[in-house]
């Protein structure tokens, strides 16, 4: 069984980590989505560290119960605006449509997210093997339903997560050719996004919320992990 995770790494656009039967398989990084996947291979399921899932009014159900699932790293999940504020060309034009239809504005840190989530978003309505996951909500799961004590820019967290990794079977190794350039927590984040591909390509996966919404092109607005 083949999976892909994936994360988005800045201007070098995004990086996959792929498995085979749950054991590291290679690495890739490409500027476009869609190519990444293509260079991927026959892969039975991608997990995509992006919100893809977009409601119309409030804030997304999937992100209020990731955030209640990872106490205290729950700062990581922030609220993703409705469809529409997506639409608007600047930023002020956004908060201000997100005010409208969740009584928040959405914040500037989400709002960098528009190009690349965009851009997912659009490959996710396209092909069902694309799934939205988040790292942090993976790496409590792997963890046994623990939140990590160390945050994944410092040296003890990028550690830990790497040994919970390894605990899995999904063992980085030393060198990742092209994706050496790439930031230490980008690489470890794709990696748990592998292995949430893994699971629910393995029908294991759980999700939140439990009963998800419906996005308005009918895909469910979900986080699995």
């Amino acid at each position: 069984m083949n999976v892909l995770g994936v994360d988005a790494c800045g201007k070098q656009g995004w990086i996959g980590i792929r498995l085979t039967d749950g054991a590291y398989a290679g690495s890739l990084v490409d500027v476009r989505l869609e190519t990444l996947i293509e260079r991927a291979g026959e892969v039975h399921a991608v997990a995509v560290d992006m919100p893809l899932g977009l409601v119309e009014r409030g804030w997304r159900a999937a992100d209020l119960a990731a955030r209640a699932l990872l106490g205290v790293r729950r700062s990581s999940v922030f609220p993703i605006a409705p469809r529409s504020a997506w639409k608007e060309s600047d930023y002020r034009a956004a908060a201000d449509r997100c005010q409208e239809l969740t009584g928040n504005r959405l914040s500037q840190q989400a709002w960098a997210l528009k190009p690349k989530l965009l851009e997912a978003r659009a490959c996710w309505l396209v092909d069902e093997r694309i799934h939205e996951v988040h790292p942090e909500v993976s790496f409590h799961s792997l963890a046994g339903g623990v939140s990590l004590a160390y945050a994944k820019k410092t040296w003890r967290g990028q550690n830990l997560r790497r040994s919970l990794l390894a605990e899995a079977g999904l063992v980085l190794p030393d060198e990742l050719g092209e994706a050496d350039r790439i930031p230490v927590d980008d690489v470890l984040d794709a990696a748990v996004a592998a292995w949430s591909a893994r699971r629910i390509a393995l029908g294991i996966a759980a999700r939140a919320p439990e009963v998800p919404e419906p996005d308005a092109e009918g895909r469910l607005v979900e986080i699995r992990y």
